[in-house]
């Protein structure tokens, strides 16, 4: 099972890349974790992208392309993967494209959770946080007992800097015209699924299964 996890922010495609690495039993793959372990540990591509984040600066598509090309070839792969946060460009998928062909490996799907852009930012800007346990609420659709309180820990729910209204715009934005085009390159190969994630997020996973087929 080798998937590509496509969504905009806020779609819940967190909540469904671990459904899915647990239903399959495939390692999560994420350009995040790749750079974090690869800078950890000290490694020639993990110094490379430290040097270009030091410098403020995007890491160069040729270098996350080599990361990933070189997560691919670990023995937890062999039964396949998820990727999730890549590609996020077209010349990203071509280069992924290469590199899957390069050894004999197939995408089985792209998996694409479509969500409407105004029920993405009702999502984010309505969402509560709990800073001192974690706690995750909603103000509609999973409140807390009383307004404003974590139920687990009585401390102060607060509102994420980064889900006001505008920045949530701005983010869906910058994935539109990045990413979007992704999903006619995949529709084009035959490959994408198109999964309706307004839905329940059980009804979502279920979704996803019955469109894989296994």
């Amino acid at each position: 099972m080798r998937l590509i996890l496509l969504g905009p922010p806020g779609a819940g495609k967190g909540t469904q890349a671990a459904n899915l690495v647990n239903e399959y039993s495939i390692p999560h793959i994420s350009t995040g974790d790749i750079f974090r372990k690869n800078i950890k540990e000290g490694t020639e591509l993990g110094k490379k992208a430290m040097d270009y984040m030091n410098k403020g600066e995007l890491v160069p598509d040729s270098l996350v392309v080599a990361l990933v090309e070189d997560r691919l070839s670990w023995e937890d792969t062999k039964n396949g993967f998820l990727l999730d946060g890549f590609p996020r460009t077209i010349v990203q998928a071509k280069a992924l494209d290469d590199v899957l062909t390069k050894n004999n490996i197939a995408l089985t799907n792209v998996i694409n959770v479509v969500v409407d852009s105004s029920i993405l930012v009702e999502r984010a800007v309505g969402r509560r946080i709990c800073k001192k346990c974690g706690a995750t609420y909603h103000i509609k659709f999973n409140p807390s007992k009383v307004e404003g309180i974590c139920d687990v820990c009585g401390d102060t729910l607060k509102q994420r800097p980064d889900d006001v209204e505008e920045t949530v715009k701005n983010r869906i934005r910058v994935y539109e015209d990045e990413t979007m085009p992704l999903v006619d390159y995949y529709t084009k190969k035959n490959i994408i699924l198109n999964i309706d994630g307004e839905q329940e997020i059980s009804k979502v996973f279920d979704d996803i299964k019955k469109e894989i087929g296994e």
